[in-house]
């Protein structure tokens, strides 16, 4: 009986060490995940890997007047449906030459408002702040902060810096917007109406202080590749 009593202590005190090991293992991979991952993921960025197409119309609202712009982006080949009234073009953004870049710097800034919880980690030449608590400018709630900050040289609006605010389960709930990295806000809204597309938390409505201007994206459809 004495060996059959010694197998089942080591096999109970290997069983006991396994689950330990993977249990330090998945806690120093969740500890390894930076701030930026992390709101990523809470935005489900797990999931962009399936995406192929993603279609939206960009709208801003100001007063009585109204503004669209449509767009569909292939994701694995990076070409891009634009219709602005009743013109619809079609680029490819690597392959940019003088007649598209202007509707490409259009693009890049409607899908930054659409997608810059991921923008955060695709952005790798921007500098991220480490997070501190602070009152969001809106609703004057304790939250988390980042700052995103671009740099001086490269892409269409260098120097330019984001204060995020995001909540515990790390969705955003507003931004400050200041150009060339200045001292004031150039623009302030929410993040606000999140909804769920195929495991892409999107947020859908955006608006300033006043309520005489807001931002919001209509005909969001997301295609996957299986």
């Amino acid at each position: 009986m004495k060996p059959l009593y010694l197998s089942l202590i080591c096999l109970f005190l290997a069983f006991n060490c396994k689950s330990d090991k993977e249990k330090t293992e998945i806690t120093e991979e969740e500890k390894q995940l930076s701030i930026a991952e992390k709101i990523a993921n809470a935005h489900g960025f797990e999931n962009w890997k399936n995406v192929s197409v993603i279609d939206f119309t960009f709208n801003v609202d100001q007063n009585d007047t109204h503004f669209e712009r449509s767009w569909s982006w292939k994701t694995t080949t990076n070409v891009v449906g634009s219709t602005i009234g009743k013109d619809t073009t079609y680029y490819n953004r690597k392959q940019l030459d003088s007649s598209s870049i202007s509707l490409d710097k259009k693009f890049v800034n409607d899908k930054f408002w659409l997608l810059v919880p991921f923008q955060l980690v695709w952005d790798t030449s921007a500098t991220i702040s480490e997070p501190k608590k602070a009152e969001s400018p809106i609703s004057k709630k304790q939250l988390d902060m980042i700052t995103i900050t671009y740099p001086n040289e490269g892409g269409y609006t260098p120097g330019d810096a984001y204060d995020i605010y995001f909540d515990e389960s790390f969705l955003i709930r507003e931004w400050v917007f200041r150009k060339g990295n200045s001292k004031e806000p150039s623009l302030t809204t929410t993040f606000e109406n999140y909804k769920d597309y195929k495991g892409i938390k999107i947020a859908t409505y955006h608006k300033k202080a006043d309520g005489k201007w807001n931002l919001n994206f209509t005909n969001i459809g997301i295609t996957l590749d299986h």
